[in-house]
């Protein structure tokens, strides 16, 4: 079943007003779309007055992001006054528009250091040639697994994984699913609503997920079976959590979504427990990066910039700022995510160099399926 809406992306906000609300906002901007489109590059200056510091001069990079990335003023001020370096953001638009403008102007960069191309895009970009060599003396044990050789930085990741609304199957006498194969039992016949790959950041994570769970004899009658189960598909994660989804806002009528390991906190009541839970399960871990552009006017600028990106200050920032996970498994989460949103023990992930060759032809392979 499809309900298509107009892919949306929003934009991160850094206003805080009660933790519930300020969760709410930072996952609904977690979930960046797809699109295809190649947006006009939007910017912004983030910058503190120069105190001394360890910077030698008063300089400024160009940061080149997705339009979801965000970070406490007073963190961004620190790394000014330390380095005397001001920070110039440029946003081309979502992740997906970000590799399409890297590699479009590759010989005429748009800044100086890069950050937000994911593992479902990074091999475009290397192939491309967009990034130049860089390893941070500031790169921590844990981000080892995610290196893709010696151009990009690990900085952050998210599991992407089914949710579903414990209230709901306890009112209805059910037991929630717990993994892929549960939901083409018939008992969770209707119950489930993922989103488009070919429109959504999380959609192409767990068709991924599927892929790198059932192979590739596998995966197209998963998704057979899955459609055939009373599947719905909508365009973007917001709608697919905040209007189909019964353990969002109380409106929907399924009770199992895709959304993300960190997404239960949102749902914490009064009592101090969530009412939904992740699937650990059914993950895909989704990486984030930063590198060097090739061609940078300060590349020694945009080598400071990663560094700051692995310190403790940014990595300590980064959940409740962009609602992922520090790659620094040594920095402490908040209270809340250690218990309610633990990263998922095991995933299913698929070698970003197949991604790459085999992106197009396994959106159109799904499309063809699920859609018809």
């Amino acid at each position: 079943m499809l309900r298509s809406t107009a892919p949306r992306r929003t934009a991160r906000s850094t206003a805080t007003t009660t933790a519930g609300l300020t969760a709410a906002l930072a996952l609904t901007l977690t979930a960046c779309s797809l699109g295809g489109g190649a947006p006009s590059p939007s910017s912004t200056t983030a910058s503190g007055e120069a105190e001394e510091g360890t910077g030698a001069s008063t300089s400024s990079i160009t940061l080149v992001t997705h339009d979801s990335f965000a970070v406490s003023e007073d963190v961004l001020a620190a790394f000014t006054n330390e380095t005397g370096i001001s920070v110039t953001q440029v946003a081309p638009g979502d992740g997906g528009a970000l590799v399409n403008q890297l590699v479009l102007t590759k010989a005429s960069p748009l800044g100086d250091v890069v950050f937000g191309i994911d593992n479902t895009f990074a091999s475009r970009a290397l192939d491309e040639g967009v990034f130049a060599p860089y390893t941070s003396p500031a790169l921590p044990a844990s981000a080892a697994p995610y290196l893709l050789g010696d151009a990009l930085t690990p900085i952050d990741s998210s599991d992407v994984c089914l949710n579903v609304d414990l209230a709901w199957f306890e009112e209805n006498g059910q037991t929630p699913p717990a993994t892929l194969d549960d939901l083409l039992l018939p008992e969770f016949s209707s119950l489930t609503v993922v989103t488009n790959p070919a429109t959504s950041s999380p959609g192409l994570a767990f068709l991924l997920a599927t892929i790198a769970a059932k192979g590739e004899d596998g995966w197209v009658t998963y998704w057979e079976q899955l459609r055939d189960n009373d599947l719905l598909v909508v365009d973007g994660w917001s709608d697919a959590y905040y209007v189909d989804f019964s353990g969002a806002e109380g409106e929907g009528e399924r009770p199992v979504v895709l959304s993300y390991a960190s997404s239960p906190p949102v749902t914490i009541g009064d009592d101090g427990v969530p009412t939904t839970a992740a699937l650990l399960e059914t993950c895909f871990r989704q990486v984030e990066y930063a590198g060097v552009l090739e061609g940078a006017a300060n590349p020694e600028g945009a080598q400071a910039f990663i560094d700051f990106l692995l310190s403790e200050p940014f990595q300590a920032d980064v959940p409740g700022q962009m609602y992922v996970y520090p790659i620094d498994t040594e920095v402490a989460l908040p209270a809340d995510w250690a218990e309610f949103a633990p990263r998922a023990s095991t995933t299913f992930d698929v070698p970003a160099a197949d991604i790459t060759a085999n992106r197009s032809a396994w959106i159109d392979t799904w499309t063809a399926t699920v859609l018809g």
